[in-house]
Formats: structure tokens, sequence, C-alpha cells
């Protein structure tokens, strides 16, 4: 016998959505709902009609969601393809393309029923062989579902009904299947069966917009799938009605932000995710322009501990002491409007995961200590290299201000500058690096960050037993307050060990001409539901 069971949130958004007015009550969080409601074979009906214009500052190679971690994939094929589950505004999990899901009374057994009616944008209904073929594509290239899943199997019970057997109860895979970053999106089969190494040949999801046209160095372009059926529910989060209010989206490659800036004041561009804050006086007192402020997630220092001088946990460890994270931040984000320093890997209001376990040594600068453990790891002076690209202005300014201070401490320290692209390509080689920054959204989970699982395998390639041993644990766990208490364990471990440097919180801005209205960012720009007004 199953029950029906529902995915509770173990947080609140403190995401603040300026032009929607929606907010947090993080004392009153809302239950999520395991069944959705949809339009019963309607499509969308909502008003249509011209072209929104945005300029981004990466183009992806790739926009199979399966095969890369990269934001800027995940940020793109959001828009055009979908999963089983989704997250809303308060991180809790709800059906997107399924209509309902049941866990078994032991949680091996997750039985997702499908809506029915779905189409492809090649006009193919979704059925269940189409959603098992993609899931296990993507439990073999996710760093998280193969860490996650393990030998899980998927069934296609009927052509509306698919079964996900586990070898054992897992406290957080539903959040995983719902994750936004490297997502397990839906495919036909067939597209599926064409995949390489490399991903998808094809770009067909059931999303609200589809794929046209991409132009590498120019832009890629979506256009309104007119064919879409979207739930009833209010749009929340990423979950509920997606309608496509726009017939495209030209996603214009632009890698120099006063560029991109200066083309929004003058009506070349409706919106530039990802402002730089040195380009924000430019639009500071642009009457055309308005401006979205949003938190993002962690600032992180990436070591390479597969090899070199940071498999030496002393080496990461004087690294850590060595940064002035305050100064760094500042650097990135300006000032203290945009980012707030915090040893924490979850936030603030995060309550039912929070810790700030590990905060004296978050805060410890100590010079004359780094230089100690510099040696006693061994450093005898080699160069090391810190993978920078001016595609992401931030993470450039960052490796920069790393790069002057452990040269205090005597380390001599290369950057190495490329393009976002040979950048990831780059990351994969543990043999072309010792570190690099990136940035991780606000995850509903902990364990959803790649660089805690030695199991996942990401570029860093973190192998902590200790890390590990508490990772299963917080999985195989029955109540949150046991949850919370092995999670303040981790990350004290964490900062012992230190896989990764976590500067900080930041803050982001997007800008949008004020023709525009209905624009969010959640984790990702969200461009259905927003118009353009002519």
């Amino acid at each position: 016998m199953k029950t029906k069971s529902t995915i509770i949130v173990l947080l609140v958004t403190m995401f603040v959505f300026a032009l929607s007015g929606c907010s947090s009550t993080p004392n009153d969080p809302s239950k999520a709902t395991n069944t959705a409601t949809y339009s019963n074979g309607q499509t969308s009906t909502g008003a249509s009609g011209g072209t929104l214009k945005i300029a981004y500052p990466s183009i992806p190679t790739t926009l199979d969601p399966h095969m890369s971690t990269s934001g800027y994939t995940a940020q793109l094929a959001i828009q055009i393809f979908e999963t089983l589950v989704t997250l809303n505004s308060k991180y809790e999990v709800v059906p997107n393309l399924a209509q309902s899901y049941d866990i078994s009374k032991d949680g091996k057994t997750i039985t997702f029923a499908l809506r029915q009616g779905v189409k492809f944008h090649n006009g193919k209904e979704m059925k269940a062989e189409d959603v098992v073929a993609s899931m296990q594509k993507w439990q073999k290239t996710s760093s998280t579902a193969k860490a996650d899943l393990g030998n899980s199997t998927w069934e296609a019970k009927d052509d509306y009904s698919v079964v996900l057997h586990v070898e054992s109860p897992s406290y957080i895979l539903m959040y995983d299947i719902a994750n936004p970053t490297q997502f397990p999106a839906i495919m036909p089969k067939e597209i599926i069966a064409g995949a390489d190494a490399t991903g998808v040949k094809e770009y067909i999801g059931t999303g609200p917009f589809q794929f046209k046209e991409f132009k590498p160095n120019e832009y890629m372009l979506f256009t309104k799938f007119k064919e879409y059926q979207p739930l009833s529910t209010p749009a929340d989060g990423l979950s509920g009605k997606k309608e496509a209010l726009v017939d495209e989206l030209y996603f214009y490659s632009v890698k120099d932000s006063s560029t991109a800036i200066n083309g929004l004041v003058s009506g070349e561009y409706d919106v530039v995710p990802y402002v730089n804050f040195d380009a924000l006086p430019q639009i500071d007192n642009a009457k055309n322009v308005v401006q979205i402020k949003y938190s993002t997630g962690i600032t992180t220092l990436v070591f390479n501990k597969k090899q070199g001088l940071f498999a030496n946990v002393k080496a990461r460890q004087a690294v850590n002491m060595a940064l002035d994270k305050k100064a760094i931040m500042t650097a990135v984000y300006t000032g203290p409007d945009f980012f707030r320093l915090d040893p924490g890997l979850m936030q603030r209001e995060q309550s039912a995961w929070y810790s700030d376990a590990g905060k004296e040594i978050y805060e410890k600068h100590d010079l004359g200590q780094a230089k100690q453990l510099l040696k006693e790891a061994g450093y005898n002076g080699e160069e090391v290299r810190i993978l920078a690209s001016k595609d992401w202005l931030p993470g450039y300014n960052a490796a920069i201000a790393v790069q002057q201070q452990l040269q205090e401490i005597g380390m001599k320290v290369k950057l190495a500058v490329m393009d976002w692209s040979t950048l990831l390509d780059r990351r994969s080689k543990p043999d072309q690096w010792e570190m690099f920054f990136t940035t991780f959204p606000s995850q509903s989970t902990p364990l959803q960050y790649p660089f805690l699982d030695s199991k996942t395998n990401w570029p860093g390639w973190t192998n902590s037993p200790e890390i590990d041993k508490l990772l299963t644990k917080i999985k195989a766990s029955t109540s949150q307050a046991e949850v919370k208490a092995t999670f303040a364990e981790l990350q004290k471990v964490f900062w012992d060990e230190v896989p990764v440097v976590s500067t900080g919180y930041s803050m982001q801005v997007d800008a949008t001409s004020n023709k525009v209205k209905g624009y969010k960012n959640f984790i990702c720009s969200i461009f259905w539901n927003t118009s353009i007004t002519k």
C-alpha cells in the first residue's frame, strides 16, 4: 500500500522580486502539494507579441542540461525544457510534468503520474518511455544524480506512469529531481538515443519556448511554442502557469557590460542579466531602465584537490587564512549593499538548515600562520594558476584580488585568462589549473552543492571520507532536527578541510527596459510570463 506524500520544504525563499512584490514568511511556510492542476489539453491563450532582446554575457556551447553544471546553460535551457517536478518560491518540491507523485511507505518506490496531452516541440505527445529515457541519461551524466541515485532504476509502468525504484530511501532525492542546475530535462526518447558524449544533437523539450537558431558568437533564438499547455495554478518560483507572452527571445552575445548597458539605455536591448557592478552608475539615473536586485548565493574559490599543491589540506588552510574575505567581496561587489559575509553554506533565512559552524575559521585572517601552514604543505615557490574569464567579470575581479593577497604570503600566482567556454573545458583537466572562482545559487539542500560529495567527480575533486559519511547520514535521516544537527557537524568539517573557500553571499542586479513587464529572477532569469509593450 502506498501513501500519498507531500514534500515539505525545509526553508523559505529569501529572494525579493522587485517587480512582483513577492515576499517570504519565514515562520509560517505553506505546504507544497504533490498534485498539479493543469489545463486539460488547452494551449496557451495569453496575449503574445513582439521580440524580447537579451544582452547575454556568454552564450553556452550546449543547451543539454544533463551535461553541464554551467549556470549559463541552465539559464537558457530552462526556457525550453521542463522537469517532472520543480521548485516554488518557498523551495518546495511541486509537480510540473508529473500530475502527481506517490512515495511508498518504505521510501523505496516513487510513482509519477504524468500529465496527459503534453506535447514536445516536434508535435509528439510526451509518454512514459520518453521520461524513462531522459531520466536514465540524466542519471548517467549528472554528478548529483550519480551520487544520490546510484543503481536506482526507472520503469515505464504504462504510457502515463513512471516508477523510480531506489536502493535506499533518501531525504533529499526529490530535491535532486527538482534542482534547476544540471537538471533532468524531459526529451523525446529518439533525441536521447541520438546523443553522444557531448550531449543531444537537437534541443526538443516541452517548455513555453522552443529552440530555433544558434549563430556562434552572435545570438541564440527561441520562439514561442504555440502548442504549449500550461498549468492553471498561479506562477510561483519555477512552478505554476507559464506563458510565452512574446513571439521571440533573442539572446545576443554581449561580453562587455558597458556595451550591454548602453544598448539597454538606447533601446537596442530589452534585458541585461548580471549587470556588472562597475556599470551600475550608467543606469542609476536612466529613467527608462528598471533594476531588479536579488540574492544569488555563495561566491567560492575552488581548489584542485586531485593533484598538485592543494591536494594537501594545509595548503588549502593556508590560502583560507590568508584571504581577507571582506576585501575580496568589496573588490567584486563594490560595497556591503551587494554582499554579506557569512560562514554558512545555507542562507540565514533557511532556518531548517542554517548553521554558523566553522565561523572562527571563516573569520580568521592571519598571514603569519598562513605562511607557516604553506611551509608545512611543502610549497617551494612553484607557480599556481587561477583560471579566470572576463566573460564573467565578478570572477575575474575576485581572481585578481586573490592573486594579490596570496602574493603577500609568498605564493607565485598566475592569472590564466580565457573565454568562459575554454574555462569550463580547462577546469575538467586536473593538470591545467590549481584554482578558479565560481558562484552557486542558493540550494534547497546543501547536498546539491557538487563540491561536497566525492562521488560527484565535479572539478576540484573533493575526496573527504568524513564529509561523505555525514552526507550519507543526512540522506538517511528521518527528522528535521537530526538533519540540522548533522549538517552543522558537516559544515564544521567543511571549514576544517576547506574543499572550497566560500567568501560570502552576493547580490546581483538585472536591468530591463521599462517597457518590459513581468520579468523575474528566481534562481534563473524567467522569460515566460514576461511581455514587452510596443
